[in-house]
């Protein structure tokens, strides 16, 4: 077998690796907002055990990317398309450790009822999956419009974010008692607008894997 089509290989493997560790914390951010939803602490409590897997695709990844670069020696674009991946997999990590932390809340959040609707910290929910599963995308497919399309999204993530954040003030505001709970779900809003925000560093990553450029939104 060519040196060439050994590292085709690798590469391939590699790759589908990483939308498997992708995958799995999109099911983790979507656990934990069901978690929320439907006021399941254990289901909440649950999505930490999924960490432990998101991080051992991290090294195996981390130690993919290793190998190919000591063994293959790529150049260029070759070289380029490792190391993008090298850098990306700490955000992907990330998006899982935001999911179990939105799942420790769920599991500490005090009272039985929620003092608002949770309309737009669902919608944080789902666009945060989409934006994780888009952003990896754009780097498999080595689409560069649709990682503009991620960075762009980060806009919307950002009004929910404030709308959330403005109407649990006010809550609080009205009544002192609606704290406690105001604060945690302002915390998994919080962390909902981080995944968002690391999505935005994959989509970076996958625009500098096709550009050479590395630019910051």
């Amino acid at each position: 077998m060519s040196v060439r089509k050994i590292f085709e290989e690798e590469l391939q493997a590699l790759k589908n690796e990483l939308v498997e560790m992708c995958r799995l914390t999109e099911n983790m951010i979507d656990g934990a907002i069901k978690s929320l939803v439907n006021h399941d602490r254990e289901l909440g409590r649950s999505i930490g055990e999924t960490d432990k897997q998101v991080d051992d695709y991290e090294m195996d990844i981390e130690k993919k990317c290793m190998r190919i670069l000591l063994k293959q020696q790529p150049v260029a674009k070759d070289f380029r398309e490792v190391s993008t991946a090298l850098k990306m997999i700490t955000d992907i990590e990330r998006f899982g450790d935001q999911a179990s932390d939105i799942g420790d809340i769920v599991y500490n959040m005090p009272g039985e009822k929620y003092i608002k609707k949770l309309t737009h910290i669902t919608k944080m929910g789902e666009l945060a999956v989409k934006m994780v599963h888009e952003s990896v995308n754009s780097f498999i497919k080595n689409d560069e419009k649709l990682a503009d399309c991620v960075i762009s999204m980060d806009d919307e993530m950002d009004d929910l974010f404030k709308t959330v954040k403005d109407e649990l003030i006010a809550l609080i505001k009205k009544d002192a008692d609606n704290g406690d709970q105001a604060i945690m779900l302002m915390m998994i809003a919080k962390y909902l607008e981080r995944i968002g925000d690391h999505a935005v560093n994959v989509a970076e990553w996958a625009k500098y894997n096709e550009t050479g450029v590395h630019i910051k939104y």
